[in-house]
């Protein structure tokens, strides 16, 4: 990240003083997998198959930037589960599934300030819709895993959810809420989060990638999420 200070310890920012008010924003976006959560779920349910070390490798290789395209990627993983009994997704959910430290304490605030909350994913809608309704998210979006006789067909229904796609219901919520870029945060990982964070006034690249960190407004680098509630008043 270049022309960066530490703002306070483990938050770096791009040399520019935060808004003095949380309640200036109106919509807070997160990314899911190693973002609002610690685990990447496509990893874990290939760990039922055998597989999760071939489809960590992608995963990294597509966080990184290095496969350009996401949709590619995630087809060559999701590949990888078929045959995993769909059992498998709730084990993942109740047993390897753990929040990002500061999460529920960052969600309660922005709660307080009625800030509304997008969840928005190239995972998947099983672990989404469940994080909506237990952390009470406003909005989702993620990929439907195709499941026929108790089992992952290695396919994924409908259009991929992506680094494009995630820009384009930020904006979306914009349009529909009538608010500025300049209201709202995001929060992001990995390479596909780019385009979703450049939308917003504010970005956070959380315990990122370099090829994120160098795009975004500040770094979370070993702060938990709730390390928001020290830039603002």
């Amino acid at each position: 990240m270049t022309d960066a200070i530490e703002y306070a310890p483990g938050l770096w920012t791009r040399g520019i003083a935060p808004p003095l008010r949380l309640a200036d924003y109106r919509l807070a976006a997160f990314d899911m997998d190693s973002t609002l959560i610690s685990i990447e779920c496509v990893d874990e349910i290939a760990a039922y198959a055998g597989k999760k070390a071939e489809v960590a490798a992608i995963t990294e290789a597509a966080m990184r930037g290095e496969i350009a395209d996401y949709k590619e990627s995630l087809r060559r993983r999701v590949a990888l589960l078929a045959g995993v009994p769909a059992a498998a997704l709730q084990r993942v959910y109740d047993e390897r599934l753990r929040l990002s430290p500061g999460a529920e304490r960052m969600l309660e605030r922005l709660r307080s300030l009625a800030i509304k909350t997008l969840l928005v994913s190239g995972g998947f809608t099983y672990f989404t819709e469940r994080l909506k309704t237990r952390l009470s998210l406003d909005y989702t979006l993620s990929n439907t895993l195709e499941i026929k006789n108790g089992k992952l067909t290695g396919q994924v229904l409908g259009p991929i959810v992506d680094a494009q796609a995630k820009a384009a219901k930020l904006r979306e919520l914009l349009a529909e809420r009538q608010l500025s870029r300049e209201q709202v945060i995001a929060f992001g990982d990995g390479a596909n989060d780019i385009a979703m964070m450049a939308e917003a006034g504010v970005s956070i690249a959380y315990h990122a990638k370099p090829v994120v960190r160098e795009k975004a407004t500040c770094c979370f680098d070993y702060v938990g999420l709730d390390g928001l509630l020290n830039l603002y008043a």
